[in-house]
């Protein structure tokens, strides 16, 4: 079989080598925004469960599952031994 010239295939290589190259050196203050985000999200739906009105709380209310399957790598990362919600057994 001979070779074939895919220009969608070569767009998409140089445009992820070219995502690759600005991004790279960027990388860790991506991923401490996106951590520090995700930190601020999750006090806000945990805040909720305590009591603390949240502005977003309907939006918020069925994302409880998935939240605290990550409750648990959230509050040893604020420093939390145990969890600090007696409802909440992740640990």
């Amino acid at each position: 079989m001979p070779w074939r010239f895919d220009a969608n295939d070569l767009l998409a290589r140089i445009g992820s080598g070219l995502r690759e190259f600005y991004i790279a050196p960027y990388r860790r203050t991506f991923a401490r925004a996106e951590r520090e985000e995700e930190d601020l999200f999750m006090l806000l739906v945990f805040a909720e469960s305590l009591g603390v009105p949240n502005p977003a709380g309907y939006y918020t209310l069925e994302l409880m599952p998935v939240m605290y399957e990550r409750f648990h790598d959230w509050h040893r990362r604020m420093g939390i031994e145990h969890s600090p919600l007696d409802h909440v057994k992740c640990c």
